[in-house]
């Protein structure tokens, strides 16, 4: 089997155009040949239709009562008749879609003229039959020459019809290339983008990790860890009061117990954040055991509406608090971890390293989020890429194989690089 023949993209137009000189010359001139007839044919009708109106206009200012209705039918029979006709144009252009589309407007103001015919003549009869004969023939030419269109453009200049598909192929595969070029680019740059994220998301994490390691952020890093650790002991010891607290804060907002103000703030204190609580109370945690005492005189009053076996939890723990002083040794270590971290964090070199962190920290999740965003453009754009390819392929061997039916030659449309 021979080699095809191969045709650049670019070049492409100008190779069918010469290939099919020969072929569109002939059909080009058979297609202005048949429009000028039927132009004429047209206008013949439209003369034909004309002069039963003038002639039934003449009848109807003769006023004649015997042909009066007639003359009236035949005179709206004629002007209906143009205005179906009259408004068909003859295109300029002998292009199989332009042809094709003036055909079916050509068809529809047949079949709608004949409906006229039918509906009209038996109204006009028997006058006006010299008029009526000459428009007869003026149809029938016309029907006639509009049938040797459609014969015409269903088989011959089916020719022209694949040509002009071919040329049209051209153009969206060009169009098509060049969006894929597009997207390539696109797709260029962002991943190129992508490189240089991670690059800069690597070198400020090491960056972070750096500051991260040094001995009084690790110190601090330390303190906080502790901090939490002794949060949830604090949360723990006080466990079973949770409900209790929230129950006697609110008796003493609807004024069912008096609650001094200090004690109604640590108490906020206690169920917001235990552990800050406990840590700046004074040695003895004495405004906790206030309310405690209180809390405990009011469940012996049965005021605090609760299961039963919480009451007994939140008195056994009431008890290890007040009596044992259980949470001792725990505000010791809440305290003094405190006055660690406010001592490390007075540190001015603390300070610029929290502030370097941060701004890293900041930085890096801008980073990341970016990257992540580009990841996504760029996913989308490979898919895109993809479809772009399968689209240009398809046009390919669609262009192929119009130029195939059109000269029968086999031809491979190459790109230019």
């Amino acid at each position: 089997m021979s080699q095809p023949l191969q045709i650049q993209l670019s070049s492409a137009k100008e190779w069918l155009l010469r290939e099919t000189a020969v072929l569109h010359g002939p059909l080009k001139d058979k297609a202005a040949s048949l429009l000028k007839e039927i132009q004429a044919r047209i206008d013949d009708t439209i003369q034909s239709s004309q002069k039963i109106f003038e002639n039934s206009e003449g009848e109807l200012n003769k006023n004649n009562p015997k042909t009066y209705r007639f003359a009236r039918n035949a005179n709206k029979f004629a002007q209906n008749l143009t205005d179906t006709i009259k408004p068909l144009t003859v295109p300029d252009s002998s292009g199989h879609e332009r042809l094709n589309a003036f055909y079916g407007d050509l068809e529809k103001a047949i079949a709608s003229s004949e409906q006229l015919r039918r509906g009209a003549y038996p109204y006009i009869s028997p006058y006006f039959i010299f008029d009526r004969r000459r428009l007869d023939v003026s149809l029938k030419r016309l029907y006639d020459i509009t049938k040797e269109l459609r014969d015409f453009l269903t088989t011959k200049y089916s020719k022209v019809k694949t040509a002009e598909d071919a040329n049209s192929l051209v153009d969206r595969l060009i169009q098509t290339t060049n969006e894929t070029k597009k997207s390539q680019e696109n797709k260029t740059t962002t991943e190129e983008r992508m490189g240089f994220l991670e690059q800069e998301i690597a070198r400020t994490q090491h960056k972070t990790v750096s500051i991260q390691e040094e001995a009084e952020l690790k110190e601090l890093m330390k303190l906080n860890q502790r901090i939490e650790e002794l949060r949830e002991n604090v949360k723990y010891s006080l466990r079973y009061l949770q409900k209790p607290f929230f129950k006697l804060q609110s008796l003493a907002r609807t004024g069912e117990v008096a609650v001094p103000l200090d004690e109604m703030n640590k108490l906020g204190d206690y169920l917001s954040d235990p552990y800050m609580a406990l840590a700046t109370e004074e040695d003895g945690y004495s405004v906790l055991k206030s309310v405690l005492q209180r809390l405990d005189t009011i469940i012996t009053q049965n005021r605090l509406k609760l299961k039963s076996t919480r009451i007994r939890k939140a008195k056994d723990q009431i008890g290890n608090i007040l009596s044992k002083e259980s949470l001792n040794q725990l505000q010791k270590d809440c305290k003094e971890t405190l006055t660690q971290r406010k001592q490390l964090l007075t540190s001015d070199n603390t300070t610029a390293l929290q502030n370097q962190l941060t701004l890293l920290q900041n930085q890096l999740k801008e980073l990341q989020k970016e990257n992540e965003l580009t990841s996504s453009r760029y996913k989308v754009l490979q898919v895109e890429r993809g479809k772009l390819q399968e689209r240009t392929e398809y046009l390919r061997k669609e262009l192929e194989k119009n130029i195939f039916q059109l000269t029968n030659k086999n031809v491979q449309i190459v790109f230019a690089t």
